[in-house]
């Protein structure tokens, strides 16, 4: 999954979002030089990979842009998941999905001090420009494929994934409608031991 889910199955919790959302920049022994809760949020974010990339919808809609983009397909996928998790407003009830990516970001600024360099780079763009909140279109979802693709190694262009997201969406809202209670329940259980 990417930022948008991550940071929706930290369950409002500060210390796991920010472990969540910093995962991917933490590599190795380096995740216990933060505080336990911390590292709570981290681990956290590897189940929710660990669960998302076995699981047989995940897999499936992977198929559409494994024969051309390999095994970045995961990747690929988890940033077009973000566009259903940003459409499926009841996530955000009673307040939406604007209000959620401001407190989403009001948290994480709490936090600046201990970011990994790289993410910490990057997250004065994600507050200003909101990608949270931009999600939910289609501009969003090409940008983040963008993004994806100059940070990829052996990915010299984003545009087929993106056309291929276009043509398939009606194909993937049922994966997601599958897909994500199942992700939600797994993560909160997850969340709930953790605590």
């Amino acid at each position: 999954m990417n930022y948008l889910a991550h940071a929706y199955l930290s369950f409002k919790d500060p210390d796991i979002l920010t472990g969540n959302m910093i995962s991917d920049y933490v590599k190795g022994r380096k995740k216990f030089d933060y505080t336990e809760r911390v590292q709570k949020g981290i681990m956290l974010h590897r189940m929710i990979d660990e669960f998302t990339d076995n699981h047989p919808v995940s897999r499936e809609i992977q198929k559409i842009f494994k024969p051309a983009y390999g095994l970045y397909s995961g990747p690929i996928v988890d940033v077009i998941m973000d566009y259903f998790v940003a459409r499926d407003k009841a996530l955000y009830l009673p307040s939406n999905l604007m209000e959620f990516s401001q407190e989403v970001f009001t948290m994480l600024e709490n936090y600046t001090g201990i970011f990994p360099e790289k993410f910490a780079r990057m997250f004065p763009y994600m507050k200003t420009q909101n990608w949270l909140y931009h999600y939910q279109f289609h501009e969003g979802i090409r940008n983040s494929l963008g993004g994806l693709a100059r940070r990829a190694k052996y990915i010299n262009e984003s545009d087929t994934a993106y056309q291929l997201f276009i043509a398939h969406l009606d194909d993937i809202q049922p994966g997601y409608d599958e897909f994500f209670p199942e992700l939600k329940a797994f993560s909160h259980q997850a969340f709930k031991s953790g605590n």
